[in-house]
């Protein structure tokens, strides 16, 4: 990862802490450590950050607002399988995905994404990058 900002914010990340990918209208909360990263519009994409984040960091879980199926079941099928296909993905009302944000979330990274509803929380886990002998 060459971007210092997300790398300190990952190498500070233990097992279960949450990160999000914000697309560029989510309300953050003002508290909340932000990397912007958005450029013009549509410039990053959430899905380029996920793909980028995958080389580097290992998520157990992911979550996900029900509005992003209803809205956009396109991207929602895709950041649903960014991090493996077989990735826990948890549903959500948008309301408490923004709850979540704000009392759980150790950062944000803004994206210049305009997907609707085009947000995603990481979950910090074990991964397949851990070895365990049996």
């Amino acid at each position: 990862m060459i971007n210092r900002g997300i790398s300190k914010l990952l190498c500070e990340q233990g097992h279960g802490d949450m990160i999000m990918i914000a697309d560029a209208g989510f309300a953050i909360p003002p508290d909340i450590e932000v990397i912007d990263i958005s450029l013009g519009e549509n410039k990053p994409m959430v899905l380029e950050v996920a793909a980028e984040l995958k080389k580097c960091f290992s998520v157990e879980k992911l979550i996900i607002a029900f509005e992003t199926k209803n809205r956009n079941p396109a991207f929602f099928s895709a950041i649903s399988s960014a991090f493996g296909h077989d990735m826990e993905v948890e549903m959500v009302e948008h309301k408490m995905l923004q709850e979540i944000c704000r009392r759980k979330v150790t950062g944000v990274i803004r994206t210049g994404d305009f997907t609707a509803y085009g947000n995603v929380i990481l979950v910090s886990g074990a991964g397949a990058r851990w070895y365990c002998e049996k």
